[in-house]
């Protein structure tokens, strides 16, 4: 079993043996720019990541939304590429390529066969060094980002998953949506974005993370040489940008509830409160507690809501981490008139879990559940991929399968029944997308618990 490996940004190299065989492996170049592998046995694809960690929470000096909308315009062309020959790239072998904007990182990824490596770190290596940002293609694309924002905005789902994230966290920058506004996106300036690029695309904020069948030193190879054909200056001697504060930040103390009307036929209805952040060691806990409440077709949620009083088809719980705070989350799809009922079943079932805790077949029975979706999302070299990046760029360490089934099997009835209580005495936010009124989250109250 692998004991959780730090991974100190002023280590040099590292070369480990992870669980079931597979090899992880890290270089950390003098320009500051950071390469970690993870080679796995008998893989035929490999994913392949370059992360910046900059995302829309890092945007109070330019226009809301603008990290969403540089990650599209990478897409747009280089001087050696066009956007035709970007997509053609990837498309002639079979191969995935896309990008996500979060709110903490922005990620450049493809998944390819073993034999297309070298490319995909080419043209991955060209599109984030040197973006054009042409004046004309800025326009076409904020064109592109308002039908995106458009079709979230038809999605009731998206929207009450946006909002109760303004509620809970408030002013905190992670509590704004991460494409921004119709009207930020309309007021963003080409300067702004480029001004943007410049400021974080850099040697020392870029990690660059590969899973699946691969060679470590090939790969650095192939990332170094193709940033300096590009353009960077790899020869400048920088240490890698440091990690994020992960000292929790205070929220506004007060529930916040918001009716977003929309002529629909079903509801969705989301309650929501602070929760931990990335690198609290009861990340476990919370996992086990999201699970019970409603994590499956056994959890409570599920049980109660959806199968003895038919209230809805989808219900589940969840819970969001990112560096200094967090959020915690029950959310419901249902009738509009049914909305009140529905959000005092999941006050109740929830606060029946901090006042009484859970029982030991329901921790078993969650447990198998954590650790057998943990293992069968590990078949996927995406999964390894993003792992590799997130435990990088935000959590300091990497936690393997045997590791995070060990802190998984740490877990007691007794922990998740404290963290239960410590969250139902927070204030609980909620949000309600559809037709109903605001009177219909009445019953949300100020906490799950007194």
């Amino acid at each position: 079993m692998s004991p959780a490996i730090n991974l100190p940004l002023d280590l040099p190299s590292l070369d480990q043996t992870i669980s079931q065989g597979a090899r992880l492996q890290r270089t950390v170049h003098p320009s500051g720019l950071r390469i970690l592998t993870e080679s796995v046995p008998g893989a035929a694809s490999t994913s392949v990541g370059f992360w910046v960690a900059v995302g829309s929470r890092d945007e109070d000096r330019i226009a809301y939304g603008s990290t969403h909308f540089l990650e599209h315009l990478l897409f747009k062309g280089t001087p050696r590429r066009s956007a035709m020959d970007i997509a053609v790239a990837f498309d002639q072998v079979g191969g995935e390529h896309n990008a996500l904007t979060a709110k903490e990182h922005t990620c450049y990824y493809a998944k390819v066969q073993d034999r297309d490596v070298d490319m995909a770190i080419d043209v991955l290596a060209d599109m984030v060094s040197s973006s054009l940002i042409d004046p004309d293609e800025f326009d076409v694309e904020r064109r592109v980002i308002l039908e995106e924002l458009a079709m979230a905005d038809d999605d009731p789902h998206d929207v009450a998953h946006e909002r109760i994230a303004e509620a809970v966290l408030g002013d905190h920058p992670l509590g704004r949506p991460i494409g921004g506004t119709p009207e930020t996106i309309q007021s963003a300036s080409r300067d702004q974005v480029v001004s943007h690029y410049q400021q974080y695309y850099r040697p020392e904020e870029l990690v660059v993370t590969v899973a699946g069948a691969l060679e470590h030193d090939r790969v650095v190879d192939q990332v170094i040489t193709a940033l300096r054909e590009y353009g960077w200056p790899l020869d400048n001697s920088s240490a890698p940008v440091a990690r994020r504060d992960t000292r929790a930040q205070d929220l506004p103390g007060a529930a916040r509830k918001q009716t977003v009307h929309r002529p629909l036929e079903q509801a969705m209805v989301v309650l929501g409160t602070p929760g931990l952040t990335q690198t609290d060691e009861r990340r476990p806990v919370a996992g086990v507690l999201a699970t019970v409440l409603g994590g499956g077709m056994s959890s409570r949620l599920f049980q109660e809501v959806r199968e003895k009083r038919g209230l809805a088809y989808s219900v589940y719980a969840y819970a969001s981490q990112y560096s200094d705070q967090g959020l915690f989350g029950m959310a419901a799809g249902t009738g509009p008139a049914h909305v009140p009922e529905v959000v005092s079943v999941m006050k109740e079932i929830f606060a029946d879990i901090a006042d009484s805790g859970i029982t030991d077949e329901e921790l078993q029975r969650t447990l198998g559940n954590l650790q057998g979706s943990t293992s069968l999302a590990l078949e996927n070299t995406d999964a390894r991929m993003v792992r590799l990046g997130r435990s990088e760029i935000h959590i300091g360490e990497f936690v393997d399968r045997d590791e995070a089934m060990l802190r998984l099997e740490q877990v007691t009835p007794e922990a998740v029944q404290a963290l239960a209580k410590e969250i139902a005495q927070q204030p609980v936010s909620a949000v309600a997308v559809g037709a109903v009124e605001e009177s219909a989250l009445a019953s949300a109250g100020e906490r799950v618990a007194g």
